[in-house]
C-alpha cells in the first residue's frame, strides 16, 4: 500500500507539478487514512470498500477533525483512488458518491480602510522593517496568496509598468498591477536586499540570506500588526482577503476581483469577498428601479 502512495505522490509532484506545501498536506491526509486502515487489517487498496471510506471519515472525526479538514482527507483520498483506477489498480473508486459533512461558511475578517492605513504608516528605515513593509504593501495592492508572495524572484517584477507576475494554484500564471506605495516601498527594500547577501533570486529573503519561509513571512506580518497597535491579528490572508472586500466595494466588479485573486470558480469569490449587508441594501436601494426611496 505503500509503494502506491508513494508512485502516486511522485506523479503529483514530477505530473502535476504541485508545489512542496500542497504536496505535504496530501502525503499528511494519506498517511492518517493508511493508518486507521492498517488498524483495521486491511493491507490492500482493494479491500477499500464505500464502507471503510466511511469508516475512515467517521473514525477522523471521532478523533477531533473538523468539516474543512474531513472534506480535505476526503478528497486527497478520493484523487488517490481515481489515481489507481487509472492505473488498473482498481476497478471502480469507492470514495465516489460519499459526501463529507457539510462545511460552514466561516468568512475571515477584513481590516477597514482605516486600519489598513494605520497598519502601513511606519517610515522605520531598518533594514528588516523595509523589507516587511514592502512584503505588506505587495500583498495588500496586489492582493496575493502567501504562497505567491513566498515564490516571487526578481525578474517577477516590472517596476516600470507596475506590474507582478505570479505563480498561482495549479502552476496558473497571471500578471497583477501595484500601486504607487508598493513601487516606492519595494524601491527601498531593493536599495538594501544586499546587505543580507541573498544567496538567490528570490525577492524577499531572510537575514540569512535564504528565501523566506511560509512560517517566517506570518510571523513577521504577526509581529507587524502588534507593533503598529492592529486591532485584531494580523495575517497573509487577511490582508488579501481585505485587498479583496475593498476592491469589490469600490467597483462591484466581481469579474475583475475574480481574475486578480485568481479564482477558477466565481463562486469561490462570492464567498471570498462578501460585502456587509449595509453596503448591499445601499446598492439595491440605489439601483432597483422598485427599490429607490423618496
Amino acid at each position: 500500500m505503500e509503494q502506491w502512495l508513494q508512485k502516486y505522490y511522485d506523479f503529483l509532484r514530477i505530473e502535476r507539478q504541485l508545489s512542496p506545501h500542497t504536496l505535504e498536506n496530501y502525503q499528511r491526509q494519506l498517511t492518517a487514512v493508511l493508518t486507521l486502515l492498517n488498524e483495521q487489517g486491511i493491507q490492500t487498496w482493494q479491500q477499500v470498500t464505500p464502507s471503510v471510506v466511511r469508516f475512515v471519515l467517521a473514525s477522523s472525526k471521532k478523533a477531533g477533525l473538523h468539516e474543512k479538514s474531513l472534506a480535505l482527507r476526503l478528497s486527497a483520498l478520493r484523487q488517490f483512488l481515481s489515481y489507481l483506477v487509472v492505473q488498473g489498480e482498481l476497478k471502480v473508486n469507492p470514495a465516489i458518491g460519499i459526501s463529507a459533512p457539510k462545511q460552514g461558511k466561516h468568512l475571515p475578517k477584513n481590516i477597514d480602510n482605516e486600519q489598513v492605513a494605520k497598519l502601513l504608516n511606519n517610515n522605520s528605515k531598518e533594514p528588516i522593517d523595509v523589507r516587511d513593509r514592502a512584503m505588506l504593501e505587495l500583498m495588500y495592492s496586489s492582493g496575493l496568496r502567501l504562497s505567491e508572495l513566498q515564490g516571487l524572484n526578481l525578474t517577477s517584477l516590472n517596476l516600470r509598468t507596475r506590474e507582478v507576475r505570479v505563480l498561482g494554484k495549479g502552476n496558473k500564471e497571471r500578471i497583477l498591477p501595484f500601486g504607487r506605495h508598493a513601487l516606492t516601498a519595494i524601491r527601498d527594500w531593493l536599495k538594501v536586499r544586499l546587505l543580507f547577501n541573498p544567496k538567490d533570486d528570490a525577492l524577499f529573503v531572510s537575514s540569512l540570506g535564504n528565501r523566506m519561509s511560509h512560517r517566517s513571512i506570518q510571523k513577521r506580518m504577526e509581529i507587524w500588526g502588534i507593533r503598529q497597535g492592529l486591532n485584531a491579528h494580523l495575517n497573509p490572508h487577511k490582508l488579501r482577503h481585505s485587498f479583496a472586500t475593498h476592491m469589490l466595494e469600490a467597483s462591484s466588479d466581481l469579474r475583475a476581483v475574480q481574475e486578480l485573486l485568481g479564482h477558477s470558480n466565481l463562486a469561490t469569490t462570492q464567498i471570498y469577498t462578501h460585502l456587509d449587508f449595509k453596503h448591499l441594501t445601499d446598492v439595491y436601494d440605489q439601483a432597483h428601479p422598485r427599490a429607490k426611496r423618496k
